[in-house]
């Protein structure tokens, strides 16, 4: 059985190292490319886009596969769909991992954003020291509200540079420690936390610390699409991927 993962995420990693070794999948995952120095995972990889739904209705008829995951990113809106539309078009089975969102608590100060626009509007007038950490597509959206003072933190160094007047960028990669967040809240004097509701463990530190200072939280709701069903456990997705490959899909384009 020919298997297409979707990945760049935990969980598409954790999907991985279930299936490395296996006699009876062969399992590919696909990264976005977005990341510059992806984390080699224990099975077989590609980096880049299809081409759109055509491109990847194309790889999945060349390759032969058999099911696609849909491990991605809770805000890559775009290949979660096609990913839908391409797996329709292929007559085969789409599974979704992914993990579930946020969920605010006693002592969160969180507003809800539906969009980057509307978290630059939520800074409000007065000037603010503000920790982004949502990744860098989106950060120029900020220069909009540029009297602010941004603190990015990115895996990869930004090239090219923001067009904000005042930032400074820091590197990291999650997991990180709720103590090390909270100090670096401190030290950078932090206002105002900016971030997308990724879930998971990686990153939740900084929403801990900021619970803990009483910092306010910009929360970036997830796309229409992330709200779809979706299985968090990737020993889950296993065991439906094998439960496909007892009885396979027709399949056709």
């Amino acid at each position: 059985m020919r298997v297409l993962v979707l990945g760049g995420t935990t969980e598409a990693s954790q999907l991985a190292a279930l299936l490395a070794g296996r006699s009876d999948i062969d399992s590919v995952l696909s990264f976005a490319g977005r990341t510059k120095t992806p984390l080699a995972p224990p099975i077989p990889f590609r980096v880049g886009g299809f081409g759109g739904v055509e491109g990847l209705v194309s790889y999945l008829a060349q390759n032969r596969i058999d099911v696609l995951i849909d491990a991605t990113h809770p805000y890559a809106e775009r290949m979660s769909r096609n990913a839908v539309l391409a797996a329709g078009r292929a007559r085969i089975p789409l599974i979704a991992l992914s993990r579930p969102a946020w969920r605010p608590e006693q002592g969160d100060r969180w507003t809800q954003a539906s969009d980057m626009a509307e978290a630059v509007a939520l800074l409000g007038s007065e000037p603010k020291r503000v920790f982004l950490t949502i990744g860098r597509l989106q950060l120029e959206a900020f220069a909009a509200a540029a009297k602010h003072f941004y603190l990015i933190r990115a895996i990869d160094a930004l090239d090219p540079a923001p067009s904000l007047p005042h930032h400074r960028v820091i590197s990291g990669r999650g997991p990180f420690a709720l103590e090390v967040e909270e100090r670096l809240l401190r030290e950078e004097k932090i206002d105002v936390i900016v971030t997308k509701n990724s879930g998971g463990d990686a990153t939740f530190a900084k929403i801990l610390a900021a619970r803990r200072l009483g910092l306010p939280v910009v929360m970036v709701e997830r796309p229409a699409s992330a709200t779809r069903e979706a299985l968090h456990d990737p020993a889950e997705a296993l065991a439906l991927i094998l439960r496909h490959g007892e009885a396979p899909a027709p399949r056709g384009v």
